[in-house]
């Protein structure tokens, strides 16, 4: 709790342009006092969150590292409250790519970022991976319990919002298809190193990302809170890992019933520390 509360002000402050002594100014406390929080070396008192959260123009909950919100973050929670499938129930592509760059001839332990109804989390589990799941939609988290029940696997599926979760416990794989997006250009960085911190040996990071092209028209969703992303950014904060694969692919897309097209960077990297 009081390492998330402490990142969680710091990026806030940073979000409203505001330094420690500005935010400390407000408050009517010590500069001191807010550095001290975003360090976690102590935390604000309780009387102090109204006011804080206030100033930084986020929930309390937020703030204290909970998802619940005012408002959808993405629009597929109300898509996926139907029975049926958003994006059906086979997997992606991308899946096949894991199985065969590492294979789960031993225990293997993976984790799918924003795993939207769970049809490539509960394939991973199903062919054997130990697969922890996130997603901000309940909708989404539902579905995917429902399908791992019908499948007879289990997936550890949980609601958490790619922007505040952090790892704190080390994965073997770190897959995600079509969410990073929902990443703010200015978190990137801290998100990724924090990805890479938290991946085992000879770990990999398996990632589909929308990347902006001036001759693909913008999809018909409309996406509050989607950030471009563009052709070689994602590499950039692999340039230590090894590269498995990278490529770009345009592709057709009927999710939305407007056939529409999109560009994504494909990638996958190892990490290798070792220098036997």
């Amino acid at each position: 709790m009081k390492e998330k509360l402490a990142r969680n002000i710091s990026i806030y402050r940073k979000e409203k342009g505001l330094t420690q002594e500005e935010l400390a100014q407000m408050l009517g406390l010590s500069f001191q006092a807010v550095s001290k929080w975003e360090n976690a070396q102590t935390m604000p008192d309780i009387s102090l969150l109204p006011q804080l959260s206030k100033i930084l123009e986020i929930s309390i909950d937020k703030l204290l590292g909970y998802v619940a919100r005012d408002k959808p973050i993405t629009i597929y929670e109300e898509e996926y409250k139907t029975e049926k499938y958003y994006w059906g129930t086979e997997p992606n592509e991308a899946c096949y790519q894991v199985l065969q760059f590492m294979p789960p001839t031993k225990h293997l332990k993976l984790l799918d970022v924003g795993c939207g109804e769970g049809k490539d989390a509960v394939f991973f589990a199903r062919n054997g991976y130990d697969v922890s799941a996130i997603d901000v939609t309940d909708a989404g988290i539902e579905k995917t319990k429902r399908l791992a029940e019908k499948i007879g696997v289990h997936v550890n599926v949980f609601k958490a919002d790619v922007l505040d979760y952090r790892l704190d416990t080390h994965f073997d794989i770190i897959y995600s298809s079509g969410v990073l997006h929902y990443i703010k250009p200015e978190y990137r960085k801290e998100i990724f190193d924090n990805y890479k911190q938290f991946t085992n040996e000879n770990g990999i990071h398996v990632f589909n990302v929308f990347v902006n092209k001036p001759f693909i028209a913008p999809p018909p969703e409309k996406e509050p809170n989607a950030f471009k992303w563009y052709s070689g950014e994602l590499l950039t904060h692999y340039h230590d890992w090894l590269i498995k694969d990278s490529s770009e692919i345009v592709f057709d897309c009927h999710s939305s019933g407007i056939p529409h097209k999109h560009a994504m960077t494909k990638m996958i990297a190892q990490r290798i520390t070792s220098l036997d």
